[in-house]
């Protein structure tokens, strides 16, 4: 078909096409077309779920569970939920007051193998359901390790416990990171081990699976403090870039809070997710957390939740359209009536929050907007928190909540009426397989 094209012109279009075809991942792999993700050749929208605890209940050491996992898995798929986001991994010591256990990665690059299993297992059965993950590789917080558990490890001492030696210490220990070289090279090097795993149950690469939906640098990565705004603008990019070369294939996403993560700068967000490398934007929203709906008066305060909800979404939609990315709102939370923890305490408050955010990204949806989708936070299923105490211990069931908040504070167990709400917005945003 190209005998008519002179040998040059022929060359330099063969070039073009493989250029082309190297920047372009298989369709069968979620992607964006003009500001929207596609999956299935159809746009895609979703009502997710944070299931942090994903590769733990996958795996058949301790805290395992598969019965429970297959059990979790179809439930949500039965509600339309398919899209998780999954902590990879936590990092260092057991025995720590508020971590999670087991750890995957016990010291800089030592693993915990029934861990990785339990990821490739995970990643195996969320295939089979149609299921797509968000994959986090490192975090802000104590609960996982992460910043405190690099910094210690390179070798800046002990690192402080929010629960014991207070939030004023743990975050004058953790802005260090965003300038310690050391601290980041072992990230780095945990970064190449991850992204370029294989699969041990199906021998696919990491690299080359299309239920993997992104990588994600961290859960809420920040500065913490002005000084390291630069420095942290930097990282994020170099993270970014070296996940870009080991992957071609699958988005890259931040993990950001948003404005709230960026030391209230708007304009540091902006730069972060303006970089190519960066594929779409992410926002976290909580109404507790952040005072707009004291423990005391949650119903009372729902009206200026929700009007701040719309006009921290509406901020980051405005940066987003300049640049033409979806933003997903990766996080937000609301507690059980009363500031109750019990699974059968009521949840008005939290569904009439919820039913806000979900209209929202339905109309997004209607008009082929900005606003793709969501994660709530978190996921609690089927598990039977302790009536015993009310912070997680080593043998309880995992719930939503990590190990340094109340269990049930923001878990959405398979028994609440919330339920029903996500199940009518899916409905609404894609026919269900069931």
């Amino acid at each position: 078909m190209y005998k008519h094209i002179p040998a040059l012109a022929l060359l330099a279009l063969c070039l073009c096409l493989f250029a082309c075809s190297e920047k372009q991942p298989p369709a069968s792999f979620i992607h964006i077309e003009n500001g929207q993700f596609i999956k299935n050749n159809q746009p895609y929208y979703y009502v997710g779920a944070n299931f942090w605890y994903g590769a733990i209940l996958g795996s058949e050491g301790e805290g395992g569970n598969r019965d429970r996992l297959h059990k979790e898995l179809d439930f949500l798929k039965s509600i339309g939920v398919d899209n998780l986001r999954v902590l990879v991994g936590s990092d260092g010591n057991r025995g720590i007051t508020a971590k999670v256990e087991p750890t995957l990665q016990t010291a800089p690059g030592v693993y915990n193998d029934t861990i990785l299993a339990g990821l490739d297992y995970l990643l195996v059965e969320m295939s089979r359901r149609d299921m797509s993950a968000i994959l986090y590789l490192n975090n802000s917080w104590e609960w996982s390790g992460g910043y405190s558990q690099y910094l210690e490890w390179a070798g800046y001492g002990k690192a402080p416990v929010p629960a014991v030696d207070g939030w004023p210490a743990y975050m004058e220990f953790v802005q260090q990171y965003a300038t310690s070289d050391s601290a980041q090279k072992l990230f780095t090097n945990y970064v190449n081990n991850m992204v370029t795993r294989t699969n041990r149950f199906t021998g696919v690469k990491y690299t080359e699976d299309p239920t993997i939906m992104s990588w994600q640098i961290g859960n809420e990565p920040r500065a913490f403090s002005d000084e390291n705004k630069e420095p942290f603008a930097r990282w994020m990019a170099q993270v970014a870039a070296q996940i870009r070369t080991l992957d071609k294939n699958h988005l890259i996403s931040t993990g950001s809070e948003g404005k709230h993560g960026c030391e209230q700068d708007i304009d540091l967000f902006e730069r972060i997710h303006a970089d190519a490398n960066i594929d779409y934007m992410n926002i976290h929203i909580w109404p507790y957390n952040w005072g707009w709906a004291p423990k005391d008066s949650l119903q009372e305060s729902l009206p200026r939740a929700i009007e701040n909800t719309k006009k921290y979404i509406d901020e980051h939609l405005t940066v987003a359209a300049k640049y033409k990315k979806p933003v997903v709102l990766e996080e937000f939370g609301f507690p059980r009536d009363g500031f109750q923890f019990s699974k059968t305490s009521p949840t008005r408050a939290r569904d009439a929050y919820y039913t806000y955010v979900f209209e929202y990204i339905a109309d997004e949806a209607t008009r082929g907007g900005l606003l793709a989708g969501c994660n709530f936070w978190a996921w609690g299923g089927f598990a039977e928190p302790s009536t015993e105490h009310v912070f997680w211990q080593k043998g309880d069931d995992y719930t939503g909540d990590p190990a340094q908040e109340e269990q049930g504070l923001n878990s959405i167990f398979a028994s609440d009426s919330t339920i029903g709400i996500i199940r009518a917005t899916n409905e609404k945003l894609r026919p269900i397989t069931k």
